[in-house]
């Protein structure tokens, strides 16, 4: 790392926006989904880290948080000066990280994809999907990213059991 880099490190639900040459952006992800956003003319970018689109997690996604940090992260960088028209996006995340019948990460990237089609924001590359976790550093004045995937495997969830009747009598007070 440089000297004068200055990197800030982004946790579910946050989104940043930056500007300079030495402005890195980062977060870990698993089954979240990151945008990165960027106007190369005005070198102006930004990050968010989007836990899941929507509170109910499935139908209706569209309409609920996803949007919400979709459209924050879009709104700052247009204040902090980006031109709307010149945004460029890259995804990151949405791993299967759980075995489970319903696949959020996948969920999570297709929103993301969706979001920025609907809005008209070309989408220059991504890297979801998969079973492992990413490290994603973001260099918001240019674009330029770069992404480690963890050598890991996903979590098998146990079903719970239930609890076995012992016959003891329970007191209740």
């Amino acid at each position: 790392m440089k000297r004068n880099e200055h990197r800030q490190h982004i946790t579910q639900g946050q989104f940043v926006v930056a500007t300079g040459p030495d402005a890195i952006l980062t977060t870990l992800l698993g089954s979240c989904v990151s945008t990165c956003l960027w106007d190369s003319v005005t070198g102006i970018g930004g990050m968010n880290h989007i836990l899941l689109p929507d509170r109910r997690f499935g139908e209706g996604a569209a309409h609920g948080e996803g949007v919400n940090e979709m459209e924050l992260l879009i709104n700052g960088l247009i204040k902090a000066g980006a031109i709307r028209d010149q945004l460029k996006a890259k995804i990151f995340g949405g791993a299967r990280m759980i075995s489970m019948s319903t696949d959020i990460g996948e969920t999570n990237a297709a929103f993301a994809l969706q979001f920025l089609k609907n809005e008209g924001i070309e989408c220059m590359g991504a890297s979801t999907g998969g079973t492992n976790a990413r490290q994603i550093m973001f260099w918001p004045g240019t674009g330029k990213a770069l992404v480690r995937i963890a050598e890991s495997n996903p979590v098998e969830v146990e079903k719970p059991t239930a609890p076995r009747n012992t016959g003891a009598e329970i007191e209740l007070f």
